[in-house]
């Protein structure tokens, strides 16, 4: 008997496939290789397994009453070169998931689901797998299910060893426990929590800082930081929503606002536009990573904080009554967290 099986039409298909650069291969033995990480963020709610066209969610099983669906998508940015140049990219993965839960938390809503899109030349299985890892290990973080994804292989489009990440998450929040910003009011406590480093923003001006202007590269070794330049860089987001979660069952906070690309300025008044800001300066410990950014960026104090989170990652307006409540709440979830200012009447953020 003939064996024809490599002359199947399916095996036809996947060599003319693998000419043209995709090899269908990599893919099966993606889905091989994460098929674990995507299991173990299953959460109540979750209905079929990895492998089909769409990701489902029972919204029934979690009891609300009145939900209201929170949703948010970004992606990772220019801190995608410095894991090209390190060859660290599980806390890629863990940047993708934060950068959109850390959103839809400002609303006081919990993560339900995320699903991820990764588009790289070749779907090199040990790459995508960190990644994915770094995607699992944040979902779990954050009581989030990781539903579904994709990974496209688009060698024509993105040059070797480089790839690009984006997020989605859809949350949830009962219609009457949305926070609004809508109660923020004159005489507010700003509570600032603590980042873990510039997050996922401003890399374009930190690469141009350490990298165009000053003569250092991933493996550099700079006086007050621990560890090498780029694994300081790649410090991933910090996650924010077991904290806040557990806030919201202590205390009403009147606001919340995520610090992201347009640090202070833009992301502050984002709680309600017409009040003012008083930041003081100083009220909370700056990390090493700044001070180096202060150091070699020859930046004035106003361009800092309109670009990074300067340590400060998350701010919540409370009824000054309600913010030793909610520190104790914060510190008991491992969350810093700094009496960083008050809500005045009018006049945007100011730095005092």
């Amino acid at each position: 008997m003939v064996d024809n099986s490599e002359h199947t039409p399916q095996v036809a298909a996947a060599s003319a496939y693998a000419a043209a650069g995709v090899d269908l291969e990599r893919g099966y033995e993606v889905v091989r290789r994460i098929r674990s990480d995507v299991a173990a963020t299953k959460q109540p709610g979750v209905m079929g397994g990895i492998g089909g066209f769409g990701g489902m969610f029972d919204l029934s099983s979690r009891g609300y009453r009145e939900p209201v669906l929170v949703s948010g998508t970004d992606g990772v940015g220019t801190k995608l070169f410095l894991a090209f140049q390190t060859g660290i990219h599980h806390t890629i993965g863990i940047d993708a998931v934060a950068m959109c839960v850390n959103d839809v938390v400002v609303q006081g809503a919990q993560p339900l689901f995320f699903l991820d899109y990764l588009a790289i030349p070749k779907a090199d299985p040990q790459i995508v797998s960190q990644i994915v890892h770094g995607v699992s290990v944040a979902c779990q973080e954050t009581d989030c299910a990781l539903v579904g994804g994709e990974t496209a292989e688009m060698n024509d489009l993105y040059e070797s060893d480089t790839y690009d990440i984006a997020g989605f998450c859809v949350a949830a929040v009962e219609k009457s426990e949305i926070i609004t910003g809508e109660k923020v009011k004159p005489g507010d406590v700003l509570l600032g929590l603590a980042s873990s480093g510039p997050h996922s923003n401003g890399y374009s001006l930190l690469r141009k800082i350490f990298f165009v202007n000053n003569d250092f590269t991933v493996d550099s070794q700079i006086k007050g930081l621990d560890r090498s330049l780029g694994e300081e860089l790649l410090t991933p987001t910090k996650l924010y929503v077991r904290p806040i979660m557990q806030l919201l069952k202590k205390v009403r906070p009147h606001g919340m606002a995520n610090i992201t690309g347009g640090g202070f300025f833009e992301n502050i008044p984002r709680m309600n536009g017409e009040l003012g800001y008083e930041i003081q300066l100083g009220s909370w410990p700056s990390l090493p990573i700044f001070d180096v950014v202060t150091r070699y960026g020859e930046l004035s104090e106003t361009e800092l904080y309109n670009v990074f989170n300067m340590g400060i990652g998350f701010v919540i307006a409370l009824d000054p009554a309600d913010v030793k409540a909610a520190q104790s709440v914060l510190r008991a979830s491992n969350t810093e967290s700094y009496v960083m200012g008050k809500v005045t009447e009018s006049g945007g953020v100011s730095l005092v």
